[in-house]
């Protein structure tokens, strides 16, 4: 049984840079310690990165987005804080430069898992994003969200995305 731990955008910009918010980062803690239970199990973990370029404010997103976030390189496109601290060379970093990537459906096609537990930010974009392409990569594969180790500017939005999610026939844990 082959399991992985994926931790979406937990990125300096998305928690204490220009799209910061209070709750990304309370998640600091609870994400570290999932870090340590994966590594604990002998589970993979899986980074991805949201990844822009100098041109962002010209791209569909950036139009729709105008604020500069994770632009490659920069230290609010790092990984934040102990979460940085808790990767290693084995882990896996996707770089992403939109909601979803197909680069990371693939992987996780490629590794076949039979269990991915989600945690990261922003609940009601790239999470969401990332957890419809793992059950279109691997339809048969258990898919979990952590609702403790995620979390979205817009409450509200966030428990909407997850009632989606659960809708899909993904488990989600530990809801507030």
């Amino acid at each position: 049984m082959k399991r992985a731990l994926i931790i979406i955008d937990y990125q300096t910009d998305f928690v204490a840079g220009s799209l910061g918010f209070p709750a990304a980062r309370a998640l600091e803690a609870p994400i570290c310690s999932r870090i340590d239970a994966a590594r604990r199990a002998g589970d993979d973990v899986i980074f991805t990165m949201d990844t822009h370029s100098e041109d962002y404010l010209q791209t569909r997103e950036g139009r729709a987005l105008p604020i500069i976030h994770c632009i490659k390189g920069t230290p609010g496109w790092a990984l934040f804080g102990r979460v940085a601290e808790k990767r290693t060379r084995k882990d896996t970093v996707i770089e992403k430069n939109a909601f979803g990537s197909l680069a990371f459906a693939k992987h996780l096609q490629h590794a076949n898992y039979s269990s991915l537990t989600f945690c990261g930010v922003i609940t009601e974009i790239c999470v969401l994003s990332a957890a419809v392409l793992a059950r279109a990569a691997l339809p048969e594969s258990e898919v979990i969200i952590d609702a403790a180790c995620t979390a979205g500017p817009d409450p509200n939005a966030a428990v909407q995305a997850l009632n989606g999610l659960e809708k899909l026939q993904m488990q989600i844990v530990n809801r507030w």
